[in-house]
């Protein structure tokens, strides 16, 4: 059976310009030790300097592994809910998103699961391999492939947060729907490196 290893994570810890920090890096570079031992086929990342530089510092671990932007990647508002679908917590989140933007939003969502939320495509050979694929994004995308693993309601990415550098897998084979093997993993950091940019008041 064919399987499709997808590998998502935030970006590392990131400044107010969005800009990596050390923080960030020393967490990039510790995900890249745990996947050292996974045999990757390629590393996607986010057009944003943050996912970019958080890519290329977990690459390092990964020799001779591609890095490569995907601009379905960048951080988005995959799905804007409508009033009767929105939860009381976020009211107000969506004031200002148009109809033009809504709907841009949602067609790179789209494009975000036909690209990668399916098992592997077809070799010239007729073979479908498995591969092992990671992606470097953001918050917002981890939780829509995730909401779309599961075959929720659209609105339900919200709430399902990511911190920084965590790690979330999800496996598409053949014949089934999709596995969430795991979400919001973190083993791979120290405490002090652990729920950066995670709501406050959700950390345990």
């Amino acid at each position: 059976m064919t399987t499709r290893h997808l590998y998502l994570a935030r970006h590392g810890a990131a400044n107010a310009f969005g800009e990596l920090t050390g923080i960030g890096h020393r967490q990039a570079s510790l995900l890249g030790e745990r996947l050292s031992g996974v045999p990757v086929d390629a590393v996607w990342h986010s057009p944003l300097s943050r996912a970019v530089a958080s890519a290329h510092e977990l690459a390092r671990h990964l020799p001779d592994v591609p890095v490569t932007e995907a601009a379905e990647l960048v951080d988005h508002v995959p799905y804007v809910p409508s009033a009767a679908e929105t939860p009381p917590s976020w009211a107000g989140f969506f004031d200002g998103y148009d109809d033009t933007e809504a709907a841009s939003g949602q067609r790179l969502a789209e494009a975000l699961v036909a690209r990668f939320a399916k098992v592997p495509d077809t070799t010239a050979e007729g073979a479908r391999p498995d591969t092992h694929e990671v992606l470097v994004t953001h918050a917002y995308q981890i939780a829509w492939l995730v909401r779309h693993a599961l075959d929720a309601p659209p609105s339900r990415w919200l709430g399902l947060n990511s911190a920084n550098t965590a790690l979330t897998v999800i496996e598409y084979r053949s014949g089934l729907p999709p596995t969430i093997v795991m979400f919001n993993d973190m083993s791979h950091l120290p405490a002090d490196l652990r729920w950066t940019g995670f709501p406050e008041g959700m950390r345990p």
